[in-house]
């Protein structure tokens, strides 16, 4: 059976390129640059790639990416933009909790919700970030955005998604504060004008959660910030007002 993440990305291809939260690549990759200090040798793990969109951005600037994701579709797509735009990219398809690397890269990515913080339970998403460690060099780093916890506790996230995508209703939005999960129904057309209904469940983290989390597998330091689309920064500290996190962590031991 498939997760309903799994029948969004399978159903959600062409739209998805459209959304307001995909059209900020160009700064968000500015970022990435300087957080590599702009080295060309640098290899970099793009995780839940999607279509490819800061893949191929960073392999334009002359940086070797791999990409990965478990949509196929998403991956045909990021093929063909691929070879539109000139730039080879190995893209594969794998499950996040389970890449297929060990020590390879300087930088692994995991952004726009690309995988983390989607699956069904805590410990599966625990894996995501494990796999993601097995796959740096030691002293690589991990940047990577997820839902901010602080938002919901001060915001109705039914209302933020409402009014920030043309595509998407959100209904029935529950958040537990026990567990700090929203469950909600989504109401979405897909690329073929197929209204979708799904049952959508994801998680939100507070600070110090992933702090913990991060430095329980060696990555230290963990700096955490605001996450303003296109516009990642050092100099914009996390708030309420933030729907998402930007996390940046060095990889200390590589086994």
């Amino acid at each position: 059976m498939q997760q309903w993440y799994q029948e969004l990305f399978n159903s959600f291809v062409n739209k998805y390129e459209n959304e307001s939260f995909t059209q900020g690549t160009v700064g968000e990759v500015d970022f990435l640059e300087s957080e590599i200090n702009h080295d060309k040798s640098c290899k970099i793990l793009d995780v839940g790639c999607g279509t490819g969109r800061h893949a191929i951005e960073l392999t334009k600037r002359g940086y070797q990416v791999t990409g990965v994701d478990l949509s196929e579709k998403m991956l045909k797509r990021a093929r063909e933009k691929a070879t539109e735009s000139g730039v080879g990219i190995d893209f594969i398809q794998a499950d996040a909790r389970n890449l297929p690397f060990q020590g390879e890269f300087d930088l692994v990515v995991m952004l726009c919700e690309g995988g983390f913080p989607l699956m069904e339970t805590d410990e599966m998403n625990f894996q995501i970030l494990e796999s993601a460690s097995r796959s740096l060099k030691k002293g690589g780093k991990l940047i990577f955005t997820t839902l901010n916890g602080l938002f919901p506790l001060f915001h109705s996230v039914k209302d933020f998604i409402n009014s920030n995508s043309e595509s998407q209703t959100n209904r029935e939005n529950s958040f537990n504060l026990m567990t700090f999960r929203d469950e909600y129904q989504m109401e979405i057309e897909d690329d073929e004008g197929k209204v979708l209904n799904l049952n959508c469940n994801e998680r939100y983290y507070v600070p110090s959660e992933i702090t913990w989390l991060l430095k329980s597998l060696n990555f230290n330091p963990v700096d955490i910030y605001g996450c303003k689309l296109g516009e990642f920064s050092r100099n914009d500290p996390l708030t309420t007002e933030d729907y998402e996190m930007l996390v940046v962590a060095e990889y200390l031991i590589n086994e």
